[in-house]
C-alpha cells in the first residue's frame, strides 16, 4: 500500500536543523590543568573557544577544595590574558567561613565578580557530607555569605534529576529555593542526556516561583563507558538509545566525536524549540568537539555570518 504525502508528513517533516535557532548562548566550563601538558592543552582550547563570545566561562574547585591554588591561578590568568570574564568555582566542604571568605575577598580584590557557589563534595568518594565545624553549612549558607563579602555574581547548582543526597525532587527544588533566596542570580544544572527531564524539572521549579535563568548543564560524550560510570555516581541517568549509539566504537574515537558532536547539537537544539537559549558546556578541556556544536548551531566568532 503506498502511502499518502498526509500520511508522511511526520517522516518528510523538516531536519531539526533546518531552522537556526536565534539569540543563543555558551558558556563553557574547564578544570585547572596538573601538568604543563595538561595546562598547555587548556590554553589552545581557551583560545579556541573565546571568539564565540561566552557571557563567562567557569573554573572548577577539586573535591575538598583541593585545587584551590590551582583554580586561582587559572582565573586570574584568564583575567589577566584574555577579554573573558572568569567565574570561580567555590565550596564550602572542607573549611572554615574565615578560609572561604579569605578565598572570595582574594578573588573580589584581583577583579574576579562572577563566583560559582557550592557545597562541595567530600575528598572520598562515596563519603557523607559533613559540614566543616565553623564553616558554611551548605551552599545556600555560601552564598548569603559570599554577598556580605561582595555584591558578587552568583551561579549556584540545579539538579534535574535530583541530587544524589536529596530525599526527593520536592526536597532539592526547595534547597534550590532557598540558594536563590539567599541571593544567587541564577542556577547551572547537572548534565542530562533526555530533554524532557529538564523540561518537567521546570516546571517544579517555575511552580516553587524560582524565576532566576536556570541554564542548562550540557556535556557532550565521548568516551561512552567513563560517562557512564560517572553518570552513576551523580544520578544522571543514561539512556539506551545513547548507549546503542556508542556501542561499537570504542576503538574508533573519531567517529565518536562525529557521533557525539550530531547528539549534542541536537539535544540543544531541542531545548532552544522548548525555548531555552542559554546552554553552558562541560568542555574537558578539549575544545574541538565543543566548536563543532556551536559551529552546528549556528554560533560563529564575532563577524563571521551565518548565511
Amino acid at each position: 500500500m503506498i502511502m499518502t504525502y498526509s500520511e508522511k508528513q511526520d517522516l518528510l517533516r523538516p531536519s531539526i536543523f533546518s531552522e537556526q535557532a536565534e539569540d543563543i548562548e555558551v558558556s563553557f566550563e574547564f578544570f585547572p590543568p596538573k601538568t604543563e601538558k595538561m595546562e598547555e592543552t587548556l590554553w589552545q582550547s581557551i583560545r579556541k573557544l573565546a571568539p564565540l563570545n561566552p557571557p563567562m566561562v567557569s573554573v572548577t574547585y577539586g573535591a575538598g577544595g583541593g585545587t584551590r591554588e590551582r583554580t586561582h591561578n587559572t582565573v586570574e590568568r584568564i583575567l589577566k590574558e584574555t577579554s573573558l570574564t572568569p567565574a570561580a568555582h567555590l565550596t564550602c566542604v572542607g573549611a572554615t567561613k574565615g578560609a572561604v571568605d579569605d578565598v572570595a575577598r582574594a578573588y573580589w580584590d584581583i577583579g574576579v565578580r562572577h563566583i560559582v557557589a557550592l557545597r562541595g563534595d567530600m575528598p572520598k568518594i562515596g563519603e557523607k557530607y559533613c559540614p566543616h565545624d565553623g564553616g558554611y553549612n551548605n551552599a545556600a549558607d555560601l552564598v548569603e555569605g559570599l554577598k556580605k563579602i561582595g555584591d558578587f555574581d552568583i551561579s549556584v547548582a540545579a539538579y534535574p534529576e535530583t541530587h544524589p543526597d536529596s530525599i526527593n525532587v520536592v526536597e532539592d527544588v526547595d534547597n534550590l529555593k532557598r540558594k536563590i533566596d539567599a541571593g544567587a542570580d541564577r542556577a547551572i544544572t547537572q548534565y542530562f542526556f533526555d530533554t524532557d527531564i529538564y523540561f518537567r524539572f521546570m516546571d517544579k521549579v517555575l511552580a516553587a516561583g524560582i524565576e532566576v535563568p536556570i541554564v542548562p548543564g550540557v556535556m557532550p560524550v565521548t568516551n561512552f563507558k567513563m560517562a557512564k560510570s560517572f553518570s552513576e555516581r551523580c544520578g544522571t541517568s543514561v539512556p539506551k538509545w545513547l548507549e546503542k549509539l556508542f556501542s561499537g566504537l570504542e576503538d574508533t574515537p573519531d567517529i565518536r566525536r562525529h557521533v557525539a558532536s550530531m547528539v549534542t547539537a541536537e539535544q540543544c537544539q531541542r531545548l532552544a524549540r522548548g525555548g531555552v537559549k542559554n546552554y553552558h558546556f562541560y568542555t574537558l578541556n578539549r575544545a574541538e568537539l565543543t566548536y563543532t556544536i556551536c559551529h552546528i548551531l549556528g554560533i560563529r566568532p564575532h563577524g563571521v555570518s551565518n548565511d
